[in-house]
């Protein structure tokens, strides 16, 4: 009962609970601390930035996103940091736009970097350093206002959706960033990590809450820690998905062959994003609706095999129509298969534990995704062949099937429940 009623003190309490407002604020929020990453909108102006000024190779590249993103694997301090500690009495108005204001200037600061890889790196650190922070408030924004207003599903929905469109646009946008040069690039990131600042700064409002309540967070997170730390299921789950991710990557290699072989322009290579945007908020849907009629045993099989038979494909990558093509299906059968990881490491995660367990999680993607393609990089450096890196990532991933009588049983077999049921088993339960 302790413990209930702390965690109950320790969320906070929306002053304004008009849902528009609180959309508003998901939306650019989401949109604010998406888009503008160093590894997403900035990535093709940084590639082309370090390939063609720099002059570094596939595996420095691939070390440059991984060291970049660094805040991101430590994402879950963050969340325990802004809880511990509030800033003006609030625990996430004024580290929102704070934190927005900080990656805006440090984006902006970027222009006036030599192009050189550890200026650039230690640029793009800072910048990810507060777009965690900014990210982990509108995270656990959305969740306190949709428990507080019993809108949860629509706000998490409208997330979604916001999402999915940065995954559309970042493609293309990219690209054209690319071709008209950094300073507009940093500018442009540098614009849209701010969108947000305006929003919260109108609609924003939160009660005070007391200064000294960092112990009680700790405490807090000290018992989700032991929680998970103790979960069997979680671990299995999250093993899986780290063999999984760490399949040897080719997405930097395939940046050089579209590049210095297939001579796609800037441009191209960012239109290619739309293609596999689009087929992975189709996966989404589809994952959506078999859910509850499938288990996640199967969806799971089904989605790894395919993954794996996919990557072969890259084996033909020669031309422009290849090309979408590929990506097309990729980005449908691999994020089938990621939905199906992700779900299955979220029904792992311990009651009690689903923010820190699902932004561990998360960390640990990060980690395998950005870790697996410098060892690819590495490898084309060493006179490995594009084709044995495909052939390498296919062949690893495939294994991971191998893995899946190791799952426990009761997860496996597990499904979606009807909305109807689901809403009737958890109306009695109150909460705590």
């Amino acid at each position: 009962m302790h413990e209930a009623a702390s965690s109950a003190n320790l969320r906070t309490k929306v002053a304004d609970r008009n849902l528009v407002h609180l959309g508003l604020i998901i939306t650019f929020g989401i949109f604010a601390t998406t888009l503008p990453q160093p590894q997403v909108l900035g990535r093709l102006p940084l590639q082309f930035l370090l390939k063609n000024d720099a002059g570094v190779t596939r595996e420095q590249m691939a070390a440059f996103f991984f060291w970049c993103g660094l805040a991101w694997y430590l994402k879950p301090f963050a969340g325990i940091l802004t809880d511990a500690f509030p800033l003006f009495g609030t625990r996430r108005r004024y580290y929102l736009l704070i934190s927005s204001a900080l990656a805006c200037a440090s984006w902006i600061g970027m222009t006036f970097l030599p192009p050189k890889y550890d200026a650039l790196l230690w640029g793009a650190m800072i910048v990810n350093l507060f777009m965690v922070m900014a990210s982990t408030v509108v995270g656990a924004f959305l969740v306190e206002a949709g428990q507080s207003m019993g809108a949860t599903g629509r706000l998490t929905a409208q997330r979604v959706l916001v999402s999915n469109v940065c995954s559309l646009i970042q493609g293309p946008l990219g690209g054209l960033l690319a071709t008209v040069g950094f300073m507009w690039a940093t500018g442009a990131n540098a614009a849209v990590v701010l969108s947000i600042f305006p929003v919260a700064y109108i609609f924003l409002r939160e009660q005070s809450v007391a200064k000294s309540r960092g112990h009680e967070v700790f405490h807090n997170a000290g018992q989700q820690l032991r929680t998970i730390f103790r979960s069997r299921n979680l671990w299995m789950a999250l093993l899986f998905m780290a063999c999984f991710y760490f399949s040897p990557g080719f997405s930097t290699p395939l940046f050089y062959r579209q590049t210095d072989e297939l001579h796609f322009s800037k441009q191209a290579i960012g239109n290619l994003g739309i293609f596999s945007g689009a087929f992975g908020i189709l996966a989404a849907v589809v994952y959506g609706r078999l859910i509850k009629r499938v288990p996640i045993r199967i969806i799971l099989f089904i989605g790894v095999v395919t993954a794996a038979v996919g990557t072969l494909l890259y084996l033909f990558y020669s031309t422009w129509t290849r090309a979408i093509l590929i990506e097309s299906q990729n980005g449908f059968f691999f994020t089938l298969a990621e939905l199906a990881l992700l779900d299955l490491a979220a029904r792992a995660t311990p009651a009690g534990c689903e923010g820190l367990g699902y932004s561990l999680m998360l960390s640990i993607r990060n980690v395998a995704v950005f870790g697996a393609d410098i060892v690819g990089s590495h490898l084309a450096d060493h006179q490995w062949p594009f084709a044995s890196l495909v052939l390498l990532n296919a062949g690893t991933t495939a294994i991971v099937v191998v893995l899946l009588p190791l799952l426990p049983a009761a997860l496996m077999r597990s499904k979606d429940r009807a909305a109807d049921a689901a809403a009737a088993e958890a109306a009695p339960v109150p909460e705590g």
